[in-house]
């Protein structure tokens, strides 16, 4: 395929702000695309070279691809650096000015999208010297034999700032009106939907679907070594309205930890986070842990892990975790200082049969066959079957009192819905209204000891039915101007945000800034209110800053303006 027909959806997507029209535009698109090349349009229409589980990254930076326009138009890089500081968008920088470069003809091919495609696939597995040189070379050839057109969405790609409003939830759709036509919508859509919960990649699911329809998606299976989308526990207004949600409860200690998904074939074990991310490498001890002590050559398990002070020995909070979870190298020397525990509650594979249907209480059966526990490292997680409110109440103090966030209240009757939040499954409950995970969507510049720095941030939750980010609130309270200095501090401040959120500056107007929402927070607040102030129709009383969510969590993430609609009516006493 040509990519220059890619480059016309791209077009007509930026141009288009309705949903329904989104979605007609790329289902029609697939629709027309070849089953061989179906799975790389997939990806590319969402501005993507890897599926979301992909631990591998294109690695280009702004400031590089102002070197690959700069080099591959023959023109000074202050002049690029000059047209981005007036737009914000490095692929209309290159469209406008290839647009007034002369360009040859002389031995151009038109670019397909399968070399488009390659060439930036390429890039995620150069290593070692001269990187950074090779991939600006790889880069600058595509540039190069590109239309304006085509070069300004190669940039965005590149980069992984497409601006053309594609949401998940728009390519499900898609693929759901593309290839399953005689089917009820509804369960068109939940049976896509399901599809990529259990397979998280578009582009497979969409192969899927144009070759097998209903019936191959509904037989997309587990497949150990591929991550899932874990299922989703809801917040519990209270212990008691916990208690009286089920009628056969396990109550489990919620830990301050990871969710993770551990992966066993004969001697191969994988590792992956909530977020799908292959964390393997970084835990070579959990690895042998696998190995060694589950009694199954076929299985997947799910665990929380949590982190330990190397030298105290005490529970460390998340965010101490988060940096063997991102460490690609010096394992060793961190396996040491930040050791890790882990603590498993489910079984969803055994033996070539998926669980998903088995209820909690025969998973857990199975669960206790299966584990060999290593008391202190790789051991079930404590919890006790009780409805009595006294000693639920006991238990919930002692995970509290060893730093934990609190308890899981399960229904044992419960089957397991991968990727959802379900009445029905899974309750937690912790001291405080439930924090949330919002992307930073506006900033407003610092003044006093602020100047300098961006001050004031605005807060933005996502709508699902859009995609787009709704404000829901200001915030200031929670970040430091300065960092305590104490090693391994956890401190967010100004500086440290100002640097994360410059480079995604998109205009400016006076003190206040519009912001592409790339950097996540935690935000603890005293309620939800309801606002006219802002787009979201909420506003949070009182927002503080919690931690940086941005290096386990991507703003498609964070919390939506349907999540924070249930809490406030949780909050009110409702539903």
């Amino acid at each position: 395929m040509k990519y220059s027909k890619l480059v016309e959806v791209y077009e007509d997507l930026e141009n288009t702000s309705s949903k329904l029209k989104k979605t007609e535009i790329i289902a029609e698109f697939l629709e027309k695309t070849n089953v061989d090349e179906l799975a790389k349009i997939t990806l590319l229409v969402q501005g993507k070279i890897f599926p979301g589980w992909s631990e591998k990254e294109i690695g280009i930076a702004l400031q590089t691809m102002m070197k690959v326009i700069s080099s591959s138009l023959g023109i000074d890089a202050s002049r690029v650096e000059q047209e981005f500081k007036k737009t914000g968008d490095l692929g209309l920088v290159a469209e406008k000015l290839m647009g007034k470069k002369k360009q040859t003809t002389l031995f151009k091919k038109d670019l397909s999208a399968d070399k488009v495609f390659e060439n930036l696939k390429k890039l995620a597995d150069i290593e070692g010297k001269g990187t950074q040189n090779i991939k600006i070379q790889i880069v600058s050839e595509l540039v190069a034999h590109a239309s304006a057109k085509e070069a300004k969405y190669i940039v965005r790609t590149t980069i992984g700032d497409m601006r053309i409003g594609v949401a998940e939830g728009i390519v499900r759709d898609a693929v759901a009106k593309a290839f399953l036509k005689d089917e009820d919508w509804k369960e068109a859509v939940k049976a896509v939907e399901r599809a990529w919960f259990v397979r998280p990649d578009y582009g497979e699911v969409a192969q899927i679907a144009k070759e097998s329809g209903l019936k191959g998606l509904s037989g997309v299976k587990l497949e150990i070594g591929k991550p899932y989308h874990v299922l989703l526990s809801e917040k519990a207004p209270s212990m008691e309205k916990a208690l009286d949600s089920y009628e056969k409860i396990v109550v489990e200690v919620k830990y301050d930890g990871a969710r993770l998904c551990i992966h066993k074939k004969d001697e191969k074990v994988w590792l992956f986070t909530r977020r799908l991310e292959n964390v393997t490498k970084q835990f070579p001890e959990v690895v042998s842990w696998a190995k060694t002590n589950i009694k199954s050559n076929n299985c997947i398990i799910e665990a929380e892990m949590l982190g330990f002070d190397g030298k105290t020995k005490q529970p460390l909070p998340f965010q101490f975790l988060s940096q063997r979870i991102k460490r690609k190298y010096d394992i060793e020397k961190i396996a040491k200082d930040i050791p890790v525990q882990i603590n498993i509650f489910d079984i969803t594979y055994l033996d070539g049969k998926v669980l998903f249907n088995e209820i909690l209480e025969k998973r857990l059966e199975l669960l206790k066959n299966v584990v060999k526990p290593i008391a202190g490292k790789f051991q079930l997680v404590k919890g006790i079957r009780t409805k009595d409110i006294e000693k639920v109440e006991e238990f919930y103090k002692k995970a509290l009192s060893d730093s934990q966030e609190g308890v899981m209240v399960k229904n044992l009757e419960a089957i397991y819905q991968p990727g959802r939040r379900v009445a029905g499954g899974w309750l937690k409950v912790k001291p405080t209204m439930e924090n949330l995970d919002l992307a930073i969507i506006g900033a407003q510049w610092g003044t006093g000891k602020r100047t300098g720095w961006l001050g004031t941030l605005m807060l933005g939750c996502r709508d699902e039915k859009s995609g787009k980010f709704m404000s829901c609130g200001m915030i200031g309270t929670g970040i430091k101007e300065k960092s305590s200095g104490i090693e391994g501090n956890i401190d967010v401040t100004f500086k440290q945000l100002t640097k994360l959120l410059k480079p995604n500056i998109e205009s400016e107007s006076g003190v206040n800034l519009k912001i592409r929402p790339k950097v996540v927070i935690e935000v603890a607040y005293e309620e939800i209110q309801r606002s006219t102030n802002y787009e979201s129709g909420f506003a949070l009383r009182f927002p503080r800053v919690i931690r940086l969510r941005t290096l386990d969590k991507s703003a498609e993430q964070c919390d939506t303006l349907e999540r924070i609609r249930r809490l406030y009516k949780m909050q009110k006493g409702g539903v």
